[in-house]
């Protein structure tokens, strides 16, 4: 399932699904394409979440997985994953200290970039515990551009965000998008996945199985 087939795609999954003693969910077949973003919606406890984490290789399941013509199984778990990346709805901080998530380059480039998100200055500063869900949002999804992936698998990134903060992330995302990094995005606002779909049918997931449509919009 892709809106723009190509040759080779850069991301392309075959009969990838959860493994059987776990809850159902695939098998999926989806290709993206570089510059390519797909908004991915679904009930609560659908299973969004479980296929992103399929995809990044950070839950056991079954299927193959390739990037640009390359299986997954040729890469190291980390590899795949500076490249592959997940963006968890709740991102984890192994250290109390911002500066310790970013290489030196990184880190000069990142008051920049927190700047255009709306965040305050000092909130670079600051112990991680200490800042709000929203900028620790924020930042999390700088540290995941700061490494440059080819994909991206956003999991609700402005979910705790105000209006202003949210437009501000997606204008970041596009120009991410229009440089060529490909996106799967996770969302609960309908208007999120119309604005930020490119005209393209936001994906549904329902009962382990993916579909074009919302269950209320499908013959």
């Amino acid at each position: 399932m892709s809106s723009h087939p190509q040759a080779t795609p850069l991301l392309r999954l075959q009969q990838l699904q959860s493994l059987p003693e776990r809850p159902r969910n695939g098998p999926f077949d989806l290709q993206l394409a570089s510059a390519e973003r797909l908004m991915l919606m679904g009930a609560s406890g659908a299973g969004k979440s479980v296929l992103l984490r399929l995809i990044a290789d950070l839950d056991p399941g079954l299927g193959k997985v390739w990037l640009d013509g390359r299986p997954r199984s040729s890469f190291s778990g980390p590899a795949w994953r500076g490249q592959v990346m997940y963006l968890a709805a709740e991102p984890a901080w192994w250290s109390t200290e911002l500066a310790a998530h970013f290489d030196a380059a990184a880190w000069q480039q990142l008051p920049a970039l927190a700047l255009r998100l709306g965040l305050r200055e000092q909130a670079l500063q600051t112990p991680v515990p200490q800042l709000s869900t929203g900028e620790r949002q924020r930042l999390a999804l700088l540290r995941a551009l700061l490494r440059q992936p080819r994909v991206l698998l956003l999991d609700e990134p402005t979910a705790a965000l105000d209006e202003d903060s949210t437009r501000c992330v997606e204008l970041l995302l596009e120009e991410q998008r229009c440089a060529g990094m490909a996106m799967i995005w996770v969302t609960h606002s309908r208007a999120q996945a119309e604005r930020m779909g490119g005209g393209r049918p936001c994906l549904w997931l329902e009962q382990g199985q993916l579909h074009d449509a919302a269950p209320e919009v499908r013959p």
